[in-house]
Order: structure tokens, then C-alpha cells, then sequence
């Protein structure tokens, strides 16, 4: 049975898109992903994990990108049978479309591509969700055109992430109207607590961030009403070989979800009284 997002805002919790950055190997992402999965259950909340096979939108030239379109798709393959959560990742032209659905479920837009019709029409007609990245570069309104082209194709089963809006050259701002606003489409949309944080165009070619600031961003988002989140986490960021800096780190992670399940509950009640 194909994913289908849930667009009941008054769910008892957010779902969940969480995981590594990019595929840097298999016992990473394993580890990862259980973890998260034994946490999110606890809680009750619906997850899928994140994972690139491949990042095409890099600084510089020799910036890492992956270990291989297939061997990452092989390791996706082995979260989803062996952790048993489904699975979204990033496409980035059309032909990679129908080699990454026959591994995930979710298929995710990049931001920078949101208004990429080629792109977005092969993602709809595979029948897999979509998650389309709501571009720095639009207005909230703008994204219902994005939306559209994938429900053209008859696919109705799509999602739209707010991950910042650009703030001069190097900063990003989240502006929380643009939540509501966006679920007037009819479709869920997700808050990217991670990407929503970065501060790209450093002078090192090196995209930086303010992790410290993740709990803000996802607590704002849940008090908006928000239907999901989305963060990316890892064991040592540090060390990540892509946007660590401003990935949440894993051990950090339990203590976060639970006060965000905990405020979920308590927006759930002031909007039944």
C-alpha cells in the first residue's frame, strides 16, 4: 500500500521525517534510523525516515555528494525492510523518478527545484507521495501552482515543506503565517526545523548553521499547527559529510521529541475547548 500523508491538523501527534543528511553508510543509516523509529513509537508519532542517496546542490566542486546512486538506494532499501518505516529521499531530474520509487515512498522536491515542471510531473506520475520543498525564493501562495502540477497528473497525494525564506545573502527567516496559509491548499504542510536554520553563502564555500536554535523553530511550528516536522539528525555532526552544521545531534533527539509531543497535546486541547 502506497504512503499516504495524513491532513487531519487535529492528529493526535505531528508525523515525521527524520534522518541523516546523505547516505554515508549502511550501519549509519541503520543505526539511525532504529533509533528514531524506538523513539517515535514510544510517542506515538507517525515517522519516516530521511535519507539522500545523492545531494546534488553542493557549495563547491568537491563538496561530498554520496557513496553511489545504487549503493544508497540498496542501503534505503535495508532501513525500510529491516526498521520497517518508509522511507523519503531526494530527486533531482526527471529520470531519476522511477529509479527512486521503486525503493522509497515519499519523493522529495529540493527547494531550489520547486518550480521545475519536468521534475515534478515525473514525480507524480510514479504514484509515490510527493514533498515538495517550498522554494526561499517564494511566497507561501506561490507554492499552490507547484501543488497543482503534481495533482494535474492526478496524484493527489502531496505535501509542501517550509524551510525559510532568504533573509539578505547569508540568512534565512521562517515567517509562521505562511503555515496556515499553505494548508489552505488541502494538503499537509511540514515544517523543516534543520534546513530552516542554515546560513549559506559563507565565505568558506561551507554552508553554516544555528542548531542551537532547532527547539525554537519546531516549538513555533507545533504552536502554529503544523502537521509535520522535518529535521535532520546525526550521531556526531561534526563529522557529518553534509549540513552538519545544523543537524540536531541524535542523542539529543528523545528529549526534543518528547516536550514537542507534549506541547502538540496541549495545542490539541486549546483547540478543542
Amino acid at each position: 500500500m502506497n504512503f499516504q500523508f495524513d491532513v487531519a491538523a487535529s492528529a493526535p501527534q505531528f508525523f515525521l521525517l527524520a534522518g541523516p543528511c546523505v547516505i554515508e553508510g549502511e550501519e549509519m543509516a541503520l543505526q539511525i534510523a532504529d533509533t528514531i523509529a524506538t523513539i517515535a513509537g514510544r510517542l506515538n508519532i507517525p515517522y519516516v525516515f530521511k535519507g539522500s542517496y545523492r545531494k546534488a546542490n553542493r557549495s563547491r566542486i568537491d563538496s561530498f555528494t554520496g557513496i553511489g546512486d545504487l549503493e544508497a538506494l540498496e542501503i534505503l532499501r535495508k532501513v525500510k525492510e529491516r526498521i520497517g518505516v518508509p522511507i523519503v529521499t531526494d530527486i533531482h531530474e526527471p529520470q531519476e523518478a522511477r529509479m527512486a520509487a521503486d525503493v522509497v515512498d515519499i519523493l522529495q522536491i529540493p527547494a531550489f527545484l520547486c518550480r521545475q515542471t519536468d521534475l515534478l510531473v515525473a514525480a507524480a506520475r510514479t504514484g509515490r507521495a510527493v514533498n515538495i520543498k517550498k522554494g526561499q525564493f517564494l511566497s507561501p501562495g506561490a507554492m499552490a501552482f507547484a501543488v497543482q502540477k503534481v495533482r494535474d497528473c492526478g496524484n493527489n497525494n502531496v505535501a509542501v515543506t517550509e524551510r525559510g525564506v532568504s533573509f539578505g545573502y547569508q540568512d534565512l527567516i521562517v515567517d509562521y503565517r505562511g503555515i496556515p496559509e499553505m494548508q489552505q491548499f488541502g494538503c499537509p504542510v511540514i515544517l523543516d526545523a534543520t534546513h530552516s536554520l542554515q546560513q549559506p553563502n559563507q565565505p568558506a564555500g561551507v554552508t553554516g548553521g544555528r542548531p542551537d536554535l532547532i527547539e525554537t523553530i519546531a516549538r513555533a511550528g507545533i504552536a502554529v499547527g503544523v502537521d509535520g516536522l522535518f529535521l535532520e539528525t546525526h550521531p556526531c555532526p561534526a563529522k557529518a559529510k553534509s549540513d552538519g552544521a545544523n543537524m540536531l545531534p541524535l542523542d539529543q533527539l528523545e528529549g526534543l521529541l518528547t516536550r514537542l509531543a507534549t506541547l502538540r497535546q496541549c495545542v490539541n486541547d486549546l483547540n478543542r475547548d
